[in-house]
């Protein structure tokens, strides 16, 4: 029987296709060569694989020369820049490419783009990184194949096109590596000894690429999950079953700042201050402080989840976020500066004086004056004009919350602290305003009970919660106000005398409007104007008269009073002059003139318009100028007094 019919070179994908082994290897060799002097005189030798002829005719129709031999590869930035574009590709079959070495001890493993370019080998040097091995370039060889036909081949060394690698005499055999859509990454190719190839080699080349690939879409979905950790707006730390973290992400890296996660356990590391956490009950959004450095509590909201391995999932956000987060969505803050105070009487630009200066400290500051004078529109531009500008600005009615809720308004309360309380515990007005400005208004209507624990925050800077064991520690201005005599109070027993004294550091009176009446017309217009703007209308004039009667009014409801009056009078105006008629009854009765007095006002206007109109010897439009109204209304003033012009005028 001849060599050509016993020795069966089969494809691949043939069932029972063999590969030599060492005592047939010089015999096959001896074939390949015959097939190929065959192959060279123009036969078309029959023993040799149908695609090892195809690949050998379309390298000679490409003229390439299979007695030269030298590696291509492209230019040095372009090859650092495939190499940095592949770079996780060669991360990951590094270390599968050294384990499937350990059974070709004297092999060369080499891994390849898509494109053919050399990425990475270990094992013998015999392809440098870089090396181009396409058919067009290199001819027919293994990873050539590979690439074309995008399976799993072998290569026997006479099968190759360039006669140098012919005569290393080396087998080889190479897989394709492709990403999880089944699209082609590159390949691996395994180069052998003969002694060292065999029908199993071809197995281990195939598992080893589609570990290649399977390693690559895990690092790709560690590489997601670790960025989903990263984006996640709350920290997520990961431990395992001994408390050991395995996992933290930027989040939880902020808040414990400094944590070296290899330092110990977790419950060593947090100090958890309401049990361990590897034995704390599973939760969703319980409050618990740590205690990291051991002196400083933070306070978060937690959950605590189970991990596949027994471990636990630690979720975490810090409660002064979550505050800011509240803050910013309660719209929480000051909006009322200096600036926009109108006032020019002594009193209220000695007010507006020490105002600013009590701004630049954060001592408490006490503000007296009756309701409606401004005292929260003081208490605001402080604030703004204060470094805590950029933090919250809370404001706490203390007389208009009921007796039995003031202290859980003001410092919160823990979860199941009463009857009622809300699930999970609730900040107070404090937390909330921690970093910036709590303004109390009504201070003297609060009860006995929560001026001693507001006296032990001013005192501490610290607020205890309804139902809790430990303080939190809190950075906050008081500001506070009341309309009553607190000293009258304290003498009565309705107030702490030591809390008189720690609020009135800086004190404040706003005065009543009543006592700034030169105020009045600035702040009527400024109301005016901007009510009108706000209706989109156009702002009507007050009359001189209707302007008397509100500087003769006592204002009893002061700033806050006037601005409703002016509304009720824009609103009910159908002219663009609003005059006494348009004023509540019981003001206009108040300062309404008697009959003599109307009178001799009206006679007095008389003569002091006739006396201008003939200084200007009739001439209307520059005595309306000198007077300050229109010609319209001297016009209607001659005619009511029946004065004839044009007499004047000669």
């Amino acid at each position: 029987m001849r060599a050509s019919e016993r020795l069966p070179f089969k494809d691949e994908s043939d069932p029972i296709f063999s590969l030599p082994d060492s005592a047939e290897v010089g015999e096959w060799d001896t074939l390949l060569w015959q097939g190929w002097h065959s192959f060279e005189r123009g036969e078309q030798p029959g023993w040799m694989r149908h695609s090892i002829l195809q690949s050998w005719q379309r390298s000679q129709q490409r003229a390439i020369d299979p007695a030269t031999f030298a590696y291509v590869s492209p230019p040095a930035a372009e090859l650092a820049a495939i190499l940095e574009h592949n770079a996780e590709l060669i991360l990951a079959a590094r270390s599968i490419m050294e384990n499937l070495l350990a059974y070709n001890p004297d092999g060369h493993i080499n891994l390849t783009d898509a494109q053919g370019v050399t990425l990475h080998f270990c094992g013998a040097d015999l392809t440098p990184v870089g090396s181009i091995l396409r058919e067009e370039v290199l001819g027919t060889n293994c990873t050539a194949r590979c690439l074309i036909e995008q399976r799993l081949v072998y290569v026997l060394s006479g099968e190759n096109w360039k006669l140098d690698l012919r005569k290393r005499h080396r087998q080889c055999a190479a897989a394709p590596v492709r990403d999880a859509s089944g699209q082609l990454l590159g390949v691996l190719t395994l180069t052998a000894t003969p002694d060292n190839f065999n029908a199993h080699t071809l197995g281990t080349v195939q598992a080893a690429a589609e570990a290649v690939g399977q390693q690559l879409m895990l690092r790709r979905l560690l590489a997601e999950q670790q960025s989903i950790l990263e984006t996640l707006n709350e920290g997520v730390i990961v431990c395992d079953r001994h408390g050991r973290i395995k996992t933290l992400n930027r989040y939880a890296r902020q808040i414990f700042s400094g944590l070296d996660p290899n330092a110990g356990p977790i419950d060593v590391l947090l100090q958890p201050q309401g049990g361990s956490l590897l034995t704390m009950p599973f939760c969703n959004d319980r409050e618990l402080q740590f205690m990291p450095d051991g002196v400083n509590p933070l306070s978060c909201l937690i959950s605590l989840m189970p991990a596949p391995d027994g471990g636990r999932v630690l979720s975490l956000r810090e409660n002064q976020r979550i505050r800011a987060i509240t803050r910013r969505v309660m719209g929480v803050g000051a909006s009322y500066t200096f600036e926009m105070i109108r006032g020019h009487a002594p009193r209220v630009l000695q007010a507006i004086q020490k105002a600013r200066a009590s701004s630049r400290s954060d001592s408490t500051v006490l503000l007296t004056g009756e309701s409606g004078t401004g005292k929260e529109l003081f208490a605001q531009a402080i604030h703004n004009a204060s470094p805590r500008q950029q933090e919250a600005f809370i404001a706490l009615n203390c007389g208009a919350l009921p007796r039995d809720l003031v202290q859980s308004e003001l410092f919160g309360y823990v979860d199941g602290a009463f009857t009622g309380s809300r699930r999970g515990g609730s900040a107070g007005k404090f937390e909330l305003a921690d970093g910036g400005t709590l303004f109390l208004d009504e201070i003297g209507e609060m009860p006995l009970e929560a001026q001693t624990s507001l006296l032990r925050v001013l005192q501490e800077g610290e607020v205890v919660r309804i139902g809790a064991a430990h303080p939190i520690k809190v950075n906050v201005r008081i500001i506070a106000a009341t309309h009553c005599n607190l000293l009258d109070a304290v003498e009565k027993g309705a107030f702490r005398r030591d809390l008189y004294y720690r609020l009135n550091v800086i004190s404040l009176e706003i005065p009543p409007l009543r006592e700034r009446q030169e105020d009045i017309p600035g702040l009527v217009n400024t109301f005016i104007q901007a009510l009108c703007t706000r209706l989109k209308r156009i702002a009507p004039q007050l009359s001189a008269e209707a302007m008397s009667c509100l500087q003769a009014w006592h204002w009893p409801g002061n700033v806050r009073e006037l601005e409703n009056l002016v509304e009720r009078m824009v609103n009910l105006c159908e002219g663009l002059e609003i005059d006494r008629h348009d004023l509540p009854e019981v003001m206009v009765q108040r300062n309404a003139p008697v009959a003599s007095e109307l009178s001799s006002l009206q006679e007095n206007e008389r003569q002091h318009v006739m006396q201008v109109v003939r200084e200007q010897k009739g001439n209307l439009r520059q005595s309306a100028q000198l007077l300050g109204i229109s010609r319209t209304a001297l016009y209607n003033k001659l005619n009511q007094w029946q004065v004839d012009v044009a007499e004047l005028r000669r």
